[in-house]
């Protein structure tokens, strides 16, 4: 049963990566934008979550407890096949291999620095509200 909720929770992260793709397809940039995104987005939702879980705060809108299927679906399934470290490693070599090694730069240190501070103020914000439970 744990494969089917990672499997749930993975297509709905992908289904949700592509909307992100496609909303900024218009954008005229060379810059990879929709992979920092998904990947600060997803790393501040990662670590909210792992604060939650962690804690057994529970849900924040209903303060019920966060059964083990939830965590595998939205954890493991839904935030894993939303971000995209894959996606962004290619993507820099592309811009290196393009010459871009600036842009190149500039995207490893935005996706790292930028993703660490988003995990880091989530699991503070997800550790704020399983004390306030308390």
């Amino acid at each position: 049963m744990a494969v089917i909720w990672v499997a749930l929770g993975g297509a709905c992260g992908a289904v949700l990566r592509f909307g992100v793709s496609r909303a900024l397809v218009g954008t005229s940039m060379s810059f990879p934008l929709a992979t920092l995104i998904v990947n600060v987005v997803g790393s501040f939702l990662i670590g909210l979550l792992a604060a939650g879980f962690l804690s057994g705060a529970g849900n924040p809108l209903s303060g019920e407890k966060i059964v083990p299927e939830a965590r595998l679906f939205f954890q493991t399934g839904l935030l894993g096949a939303f971000t995209t470290f894959s996606a962004f490693s290619l993507e820099t070599m592309n811009l290196w291999q393009s010459g871009q090694n600036k842009a190149a730069l500039i995207n490893v240190l935005a996706n790292l620095i930028l993703s660490l501070l988003a995990v880091t103020l989530g699991m503070i914000v997800g550790s704020a509200y399983a004390a306030r439970l308390r």
